[in-house]
């Protein structure tokens, strides 16, 4: 006999069983799976056309009950075939029937309009006694998911152990989600701290939650992290050196925070971009510009590239607009009608008061510059600059102040006609 061969008479009953289930449930699989291809798509295709008011909440759901509830069914039959599936092929058999059941219930519930929440403890709670009720009580379920187990050298792993592991799973990661929100309400809530400083403390208080879970759940579980000892030294260097800009981004980030230098809210510089900082991230700080566009900057560029800060020490900022008037415009006016261009504007802060200084003499006009300070830079910019040039054009029409105009002048000169050649002899 080929050696490469699967034996199957040399697998012990037990294994024969496991088999056997895994192939039913295959089977359960594919035939949920064409039956929700043929007629699942069609049923919902047709109760969203022909009656969206009685579908209700199952519009959209159809197609998955359908694929569900086939599923849930050919299960359900194949569980009569518990003399050839054994006892740890018939529990993996109604392991699956619980889990196919609580999808079922899952759709069913949202359909009906009920919450997230609510439709996952409903169907868990079927689900769990749809299994329970087949092996005979909780008692047995626990004995025969702890029984439906596969070895591996010295490591022993069974359904009970499985699924111990996914509920812990699941219930450390809602702990750590509802204590990380409540951390990060209560420093929000100390306005003794900057906005700054709060957003550090929220950081580390995340992490720490984090942390905490972790050990937690590693000491429920009964995980022994000594196994791992032979391989820490290699895991740990591969770790560093995969994950080396991220735990550049990430310190970067505390540094930023615990230093002050950018807070979110501050108006900054990066290169090309200009904008407000939005949030101070993990790995990046988001910058969204008056174009409604948010650039994902790494924290360590911000560390190792120059960068300004409008906001750092006050928000005033200093606005400079050129304005360049004729030779022939009487200059006293033309400032001062500028300086009143920039009065009355919400914007414009009065003190400093707007300065207006000539910077040049060019060959076609006097040119002028408008200092104005603002103290709200993430409203914009260009805006203000806009809105006082358009007044600065009003009153230069009413009060006759000509704008400069290129000119050439053009000088023709007769030259002097040429001298006719000497003839030949």
């Amino acid at each position: 006999m080929d050696p490469a061969r699967l034996d199957l008479d040399a697998l012990t009953p037990e294994y024969q069983g496991l088999l056997l289930a895994g192939l039913l449930i295959v089977i359960a699989i594919g035939g949920a799976w064409a039956v929700g291809r043929l007629i699942g798509i069609r049923l919902e295709g047709w109760a969203g056309t022909q009656a969206p008011n009685v579908a209700g909440g199952f519009v959209g759901r159809l197609c998955a009950l359908t694929r569900y509830f086939t599923g849930t069914l050919l299960l359900a039959a194949f569980t009569g075939l518990a003399p050839q599936l054994g006892e740890t092929g018939f529990v993996a058999v109604v392991a699956a029937l619980g889990i196919a059941t609580t999808l079922v219930v899952y759709q069913l519930a949202r359909g009906v309009r009920f919450g997230p929440v609510l439709a996952t403890l409903a169907a868990f709670a079927v689900g769990t006694a749809i299994v329970a009720g087949r092996l005979g009580g909780l008692d047995p379920l626990v004995a025969g998911l702890d029984r439906a187990a596969i070895s591996f050298g010295k490591t022993r792993l069974s359904l009970l152990d499985i699924l111990n592991f996914v509920l812990i799973a699941a219930l450390l990661f809602g702990t750590v989600r509802v204590g990380i929100r409540a951390v990060n309400r209560s420093i929000g809530n100390v306005h003794a701290l900057d906005l700054s400083q709060r957003v550090l403390f929220q950081k580390l208080a995340g992490i720490v939650v984090v942390a905490i879970a972790f050990f937690v759940g590693i000491d429920v579980l009964g995980i022994d992290l000594t196994a791992l000892a032979v391989f820490s030294g290699a895991f740990g260097l591969a770790i560093g050196f995969g994950f080396q800009k991220t735990f550049g981004n990430l310190i970067s980030g505390l540094i930023l925070l615990m230093d002050r230098s950018i807070k979110p809210g501050d108006v900054i510089v990066v290169g090309d971009t200009f904008g407000w900082v939005n949030k101070i991230g993990v790995r990046y700080v988001s910058v969204l510009t008056r174009d409604g566009k948010e650039h994902l900057i790494p924290n360590e560029t911000l560390m190792t590239e120059p960068v300004e800060n409008w906001s750092y020490t006050n928000k005033n900022v200093r606005l400079h607009i050129k304005v360049a008037v004729g030779h022939d415009s009487d200059v006293r006016l033309a400032q001062r009608l500028m300086l009143q261009a920039t009065e009355g504007h919400p914007r414009i802060l009065p003190d400093p008061k707007p300065v207006c200084w000539i910077t040049a003499f060019t060959l076609s006009a006097i040119e002028h510059e408008i200092r104005i300070w603002i103290d709200d830079p993430e409203a914009g910019v260009t805006n203000v600059q806009g809105e006082v040039l358009l007044r600065i054009w009003e009153l230069f029409r009413e009060h006759g102040i000509a704008l400069p105009r290129e000119q050439q002048d053009v000088h023709v000169r007769t030259l002097p006609a040429a001298a006719e050649p000497p003839a030949l002899p």
